[in-house]
């Protein structure tokens, strides 16, 4: 008969056996697994499937497989489109709702009371979390004559795609003060602000109006400069740095009112996620032409010298220009200097090799 005190032993054995029985099969899978763990690379137009292996080391050419390795992010995407008026920003929208449908996204549009281009900082915090939290909108485009506004500062784990675009001040400052007065071809029947007075643009600098005064081209800056109260004091130095600051840190793209066909290329290359096929649809359909003002008539010469003599237009057109010669050297960068080819990129000297000899 067995005692007591050899069952007891003969239990532990067989314990330990079943425990290294149990840990070496553990173990045997954890290693295949990991062998055979896949990468996706392209290698140009062929995919490759290469086996990543422990201690190995990486000396081929590589590509990333856009489309896998972006996929989840491009669902996630906010853009967000904080409109200047009058700078065929009608345009551009129409021609982005044109296409949610058929690349399945969604376009809203943030109308903000009394049109104020500010929101109140309870409205501020609410905006951030909607855009940020609503997965259901996502992918999303909002638009809206907003200035602004930095998401970093209310601790939200991501930030949206801002977009805009600029016009020349004086250009957009003459096509305002026509549309307050006829209107634009886009709803001719809307009675607008100043209708029924005949007075041109080159008159009412002459004498000297508010609806001309060069303070009025002070738009572009404070839209670009954020939510700041200083944004919004004319002639301020402090706005304007702050207004190039955010275009080239926190904008993904600024285009140019006079170029939007480039401006709408490099979307469909940068982001086809959403704009997808935007450029022969811009092309083929009457979204380039929509609401051009009615009777709009050219400053003189005089009149256009006088405007320019002005603090804000000087400070105004400094951002145009500054803004222009970013979107231009955009443009350049996409194709290789000296020939018309695309830029590329790859990936080059990686480790652990995937497919290479174990070193020992």
């Amino acid at each position: 008969m067995i005692t007591t005190k050899y069952l007891f032993l003969l239990i532990l054995i067989t314990a330990g056996f079943a425990f290294i029985l149990l840990y070496n099969w553990f173990s045997t899978k954890v290693i295949l697994a990991d062998k055979q763990l896949t990468i996706h690379l392209a290698d140009g137009n062929n995919e490759q499937l290469i086996h990543s292996n422990v201690n190995h080391w990486q000396t081929a050419t590589v590509k990333v497989d856009d489309s896998t390795t972006y996929r989840n992010y491009d669902e996630q995407i906010v853009i967000i489109y904080n409109r200047v008026p009058k700078t065929g920003s009608t345009s551009f929208v129409n021609l982005t709702y044109d296409l949610c449908k058929k690349n399945a996204f969604h376009v809203l549009h943030i109308n903000i009371t009394a049109n104020m281009h500010v929101l109140s900082l309870p409205n501020q915090l609410k905006f951030v979390r909607n855009i940020t939290a609503w997965d259901s909108m996502k992918p999303a485009f909002y638009h809206g004559h907003m200035a602004y506004l930095d998401v970093s500062k209310f601790g939200m784990p991501s930030k949206p795609l801002y977009i805009n675009l600029i016009r020349q001040p004086l250009d957009r400052l003459v096509s305002y003060y026509y549309f307050l007065r006829y209107g634009d071809d886009y709803r001719p029947y809307l009675v607008r602000h100043r209708a029924g007075d005949t007075m041109t643009f080159d008159e009412c600098v002459a004498r000297q109006k508010p609806d001309c005064d060069p303070t009025n081209m002070w738009l572009q800056i404070p839209f670009f400069c954020g939510h700041h109260a200083e944004c919004w004091n004319p002639g301020s130095s402090w706005a304007l740095e702050q207004a190039k600051r955010n275009l080239v840190n926190e904008y993904f793209l600024v285009g140019l009112t006079e170029e939007m066909d480039e401006f709408i290329e490099l979307l469909e290359l940068s982001l086809p996620r959403l704009y997808k096929g935007a450029v022969q649809h811009f092309q083929k359909s009457n979204k380039s032409h929509l609401r051009k003002t009615k009777s709009k008539i050219d400053p003189a010469p005089e009149t256009v010298s006088k405007i320019k003599e002005s603090t804000v237009w000087q400070m105004e057109n400094e951002l145009y220009e500054f803004a222009r010669d970013q979107f231009h050297f955009v443009q350049k960068k996409l194709r290789t200097p000296g020939r018309n080819v695309m830029q590329d990129f790859m990936y080059e000297k990686i480790k652990p090799n995937p497919n290479g000899a174990a070193k020992n």
